[in-house]
């Protein structure tokens, strides 16, 4: 599994937040800071997509 940011991010940290060492917040939008997501931090990166105030976070199972 795999996640992206897009430019719609205005950097609310909340998947920062929700998923500490998947997500950080950068200079203009939040960044995946891993290749793959590991198994047990799935659910908690599917979750912070569907609380991403802006839809910015894409899920690539």
């Amino acid at each position: 599994m795999k996640a992206y940011v897009s430019e719609e991010c205005i950097l609310c940290g909340l998947c920062a937040d929700m998923c500490p060492g998947i997500f950080e917040l950068g200079d203009e939008k939040s960044e995946v800071v891993v290749d793959e997501i590991p198994p047990e931090q799935q659910d908690c990166c599917r979750e912070a997509a569907e609380s991403c105030p802006t839809d910015a976070i894409e899920i690539d199972d």
